[in-house]
């Protein structure tokens, strides 16, 4: 079976015939400038994905409208490119019946490129790293109660890491850069900025469902993963017995961390520790843009596609 890696590397110079087996990641229903509805469907497998565009009187419309998110689907097309984008021509779209599934699941997941087993090991390490017990302890018993959703839950829905394991790389990744800045900022308390790191998007494994396609829980659309994330460390920092100001101090973090009101941030970062977790998160978020464009991108392209989070495409060519 192909992949979608494999057809958007064949159809560079011309268009090519395909079979994909593919899940329905996402279908946004949006409004043209003629007042017409179109649904925009994102559609991948574990090598990436592409968005297929499906106007109101087309029978995909109707048939992606009725299946949602989260069904896999065998597609048959040929590949084309609209405004320098990846955009195919859909000719056919079928559910995969459930006693197929087995033969595809494992292709249709994009995992984070690092082992999943690897980054928790390193997970530990960094809670280790935290010289205040109780703050150690209260970053230990977060993570324990999510029963392994921490491990493989998505950093996003779709913006940055948004593949299964995502958050905790995204996690780690922060974490080795919040030790090596630490240096630099003496003003920071250390233990607190790395506990609160670690701990920053602990919601999103409450926000998003553990499936196929990530979609957000009932709690997640009604409270979102600030709050959860905020009443996960909490309950165990008082099960750590956290001295208080250390924990309205970490909870300024969680409340914060997204930056900007506008963004989700319940809070304007006004210590330094959440400043400065604030401006990591921001920084691992838009380089994991940037890791995921270049990995992404066929070898011979000098730019990928546009960037949503960048607000651009990525020149993809090594300085020299």
């Amino acid at each position: 079976m192909q992949t979608v890696a494999e057809i958007k590397q064949s159809a560079r110079d011309q268009k090519v015939a395909f079979e994909l087996v593919l899940l329905v990641k996402k279908t946004q229903m949006k409004r043209a400038k003629n007042n017409s509805e179109f649904l925009m469907v994102e559609l991948g497998d574990r090598t990436g994905m592409f968005h297929l565009v499906c106007f109101e009187n087309s029978a995909n419309f109707s048939f992606f409208q009725e299946q949602g998110e989260g069904k896999v689907v065998r597609v048959r097309g040929h590949t084309d490119h609209y405004q320098g984008r990846f955009s195919p021509n859909i000719a056919q779209v079928e559910i995969v019946r459930d006693e197929e599934m087995g033969r595809y699941l494992e292709n249709l997941v994009e995992t984070a490129p690092i082992p999943l087993d690897a980054l928790w090991k390193e997970t530990q390490e960094h809670i280790e790293a935290i010289e205040n017990p109780a703050l150690r302890e209260t970053v230990r018993i977060a993570l324990d109660e999510l029963d392994g959703r921490f491990q493989t839950t998505p950093g996003a829905i779709s913006m940055h890491h948004a593949y299964r394991g995502g958050l905790m790389e995204h996690t780690v990744r922060m974490a080795r850069a919040c030790r090596a800045l630490l240096p630099l900022y003496p003003e920071v308390h250390a233990d607190l900025a790395l506990a609160g790191i670690l701990l920053h998007d602990i919601g999103k494994a409450l926000e998003y469902t553990p499936s196929l396609a990530t979609t957000r829980s009932q709690s997640g659309i009604l409270q979102g993963h600030v709050v959860l994330g905020y009443r996960q460390v909490r309950r165990a920092a008082l099960q750590s017995k956290l001295a208080e100001p250390l924990l309205e101090r970490l909870e300024h973090i969680i409340l914060s961390h997204q930056g900007e009101l506008e963004w989700g941030a319940a809070a304007k970062a006004a210590t330094p520790e959440a400043v400065f977790v604030s401006m990591v998160d921001n920084l691992d978020a838009k380089m994991g843009m940037v890791q995921y464009a270049l990995r992404s991108t066929p070898a011979d392209e000098e730019f990928s596609e546009f960037v949503a989070g960048l607000g651009a495409p990525l020149l993809t060519r090594s300085a020299r």
